[in-house]
């Protein structure tokens, strides 16, 4: 069953990839050292036409998709979850929204995505390059 976009309870919906050990590990912090209040669900999960996205976009980056249709990808979404997370990560969060912060962490989080496969927790099944692509 594909899990629905309900981000009533929570401040937006964090999409990551399932089938990443990385990605996971990164959510896992997120919920258990950052306590973020955001809803984290596997894109492979989640009803991606009622959040907007599509597979292919949902597979190329992380997504924290709010419950008025706001959108927000990579470095952008980090920032996000890290706002609405304990006390002492939100002014962190704010900081990674300014211009020249943001420009900075969005280059951070594509070579981060880019090497994922690398870091710890990271497998062979989190290298974007070697995904099948569509049927």
């Amino acid at each position: 069953m594909r899990t629905p976009p309900d981000t009533a309870a929570a401040p937006g919906t964090f999409l990551f990839d399932r089938d990443c050990g990385f990605c996971q590990r990164a959510v896992s912090f997120a919920r258990d050292r950052v306590r973020a209040r955001s809803r984290f669900v596997a894109w492979q999960d989640a009803d991606l036409d009622a959040f907007g996205l599509t597979p292919d976009q949902a597979d190329e980056a992380a997504w924290l998709v709010y419950a008025d249709g706001r959108r927000f990808r990579g470095g952008d979404a980090v920032a996000e979850v890290l706002v609405h997370g304990r006390p002492l990560t939100r002014p962190v969060g704010r900081m990674m929204r300014l211009p020249l912060l943001r420009a900075v962490n969005r280059f951070v989080y594509r070579r981060v995505a880019a090497n994922r496969h690398r870091l710890p927790g990271g497998t062979a099944a989190c290298a974007l390059d070697s995904r099948p692509g569509p049927a």
